[in-house]
């Protein structure tokens, strides 16, 4: 979707273009990703996080 709003990584300045327009870095989407409570994956990120010794909590 073009329509979407995305977030600079470097400047954290917003735009809806794929690389921001004041410092040419790429951008991301800046809403979360949508939640579900059925979430299949959710195991292999907690062991990926474990992995990497980051905080689960």
């Amino acid at each position: 979707m073009k329509s979407m709003i995305r977030k600079c990584t470097a400047c954290n300045r917003f735009t809806m273009l794929d690389a921001c327009s004041r410092c040419g870095s790429d951008t991301v989407l800046a809403i979360p990703p949508k939640y579900s409570p059925v979430d299949r994956f959710q195991k292999f990120r907690l062991r990926e996080m474990k992995e990497n010794g980051e905080n689960t909590n």
